[in-house]
Formats: C-alpha cells, structure tokens, sequence
C-alpha cells in the first residue's frame, strides 16, 4: 500500500490546499488575484463540501466553495493528476452547483453568478498558458450567452506572460518553484502552521488509508472479473495464478462460487 509523508506534502495537495483556504484573508486575496477583482469577503459554505443530489447520484466533494457578499459562489479546485476528463469534470461540478443553489420549482433567476476554478499541476490545454477562461458564447455571433457561468483553468507548468506577477508566484509555488512574492511567502507560512496541527495530520492519514482501501478494493474488483473472463475461457488455473496473483484455491472458490 502507498505511504505519504505528511510533512513532506505541498500546497498542490487537495487536503492541505483545502485547509489552507480556510484563511478567509488568503482565500480572498487568492480569488482576487486569479479573477482580478476586489472582493468585500468571503463567506464559507462548507470546505470540503459533499454535494449530493439524491441518493443515486455520484458525490462531489468541494476543495474550496466560498461566497461573496453578492453571493457570487467561488469553486476553488486543486488538480494533479491529467486524466484528460478535466473539461467534462468541471461541466459536471458546474452542473452539481447549480443545482445545489435552487430548490426544485424555484425560478431560474436565483442562480448565483458562480466560477468553478481548477488549479492545475500540467498544462490541460497544451498551449503553454498560465490560465485559460471559459465563457458560453454564441459560435455563429460574437455574443456572450451570460449564464453567469465562468470556468477557469489554471496551469502551473504555464511559459507565455499572461498573468499578473502575484499569480505567476502562486503558480510558480504549486508547482514547488520558490520565490519572494509577499503573498506567497504568507501562504507558505500557513502552509507550516497547518502541518503543525495534530489534528488534521490525523484526518488526514484517516482519508488517505480510507482512499488507499477504496483503490485496493477496486484493483481487487478488477482482477475478479479478469479472473472469471479467464475461466470462461478455459485457461489453467496455474496460468490464471501467475497472472493473477490469486492462489489456485481462491481461483477455484471463484469458479464454483460463479459456476463457471
């Protein structure tokens, strides 16, 4: 099973991320400086939020969900790992917000003014920016649909000079660059001071061993079907093992367990 090191992890950690935004003051000064805009403050929905729609819907876990006093709704997301899905994912947690801002049958027009942000590790876009912005617009007329809806990806690994000075810092930072960008050096001593709290190094390890059981249960799942998709073909049991990894009476349990 893989081992973490919770002294050793960074700001592009998920968890960490999300305990460090729970500064209001970084948390805001952070929107700001993504967006370019001033922000009174910022109110905090739920970190870490888990937002179900029923019962039989897939959950979305929140790194960072915040509010203004306009009650525009800031999705922070921190993202390491380029599984190529990233643009269908933010449609999704787009779609998960909304419809977690409106009670069924209320009017359309209650929809907050909301940005899903993805801060990234890689380039998702391949064009060498630091940020790419995402608004609905009309494809045949150059106008915008103002759904109040706006997607930001973020790319630590960015090359062209498209973004303020304080955001190339962070960026630069998540992507374990040093520098001496006031904002960045205050966002790294919050990092120091939630290491040092015992309590979230607890839930952190708890999530992480319950994150590492999931993917063992998962591989095992995996190795199951391919198990009995080779004994319906009618191959050795010796041959299955040494693929496998199961031992010859597990595989035979499966075989009769499955009447195969």
């Amino acid at each position: 099973m893989k081992q973490i090191n919770w002294e050793k992890i960074s700001i592009s950690n998920d968890f960490l991320f999300g305990r460090v935004m729970r500064n209001a003051e970084i948390c805001k000064e952070l929107i700001e400086t993504i967006l370019g805009v001033n922000i009174d403050s910022i109110q905090y929905l739920e970190e870490q939020k888990a937002i179900d729609i029923s019962k039989d819907s897939k959950s979305v876990r929140l790194d960072v969900y915040v509010s203004d006093r306009r009650e525009t709704v800031f999705n922070v997301e921190m993202q390491t790992v380029n599984t190529g899905e990233l643009p269908k994912r933010s449609r999704y947690y787009q779609g998960m917000i909304d419809l977690n801002l409106i009670d069924k049958g209320e009017n359309y027009k209650k929809l907050n003014r909301s940005y899903v942000i993805f801060i990234c590790t890689f380039d998702a876009f391949g064009k060498g920016r630091h940020i790419y912005t995402f608004e609905n617009r009309c494809k045949e007329e150059n106008i915008a649909l103002n759904d109040g809806t706006t997607k930001i990806f973020l790319n630590a690994m960015g090359t062209v000079d498209d973004v303020n000075e304080t955001l190339r810092a962070f960026l630069d930072y998540v992507a374990g660059k040093k520098t001496e960008n006031r904002f960045v050096k205050k966002l790294d001593k919050e990092v120091e001071w939630v290491k040092e709290n015992k309590e979230w190094r607890r839930e952190f390890m708890t999530l992480f061993m319950r994150d590492q059981e999931k993917m063992e249960e998962g591989r095992k799942e995996g190795k199951i079907e391919v198990t009995c998709a080779m004994l319906k073909e009618n191959i050795p049991l010796e041959m299955i093992s040494k693929m496998t990894g199961f031992s010859i009476e597990e595989i035979s349990e499966l075989k009769d367990n499955n009447k195969l």
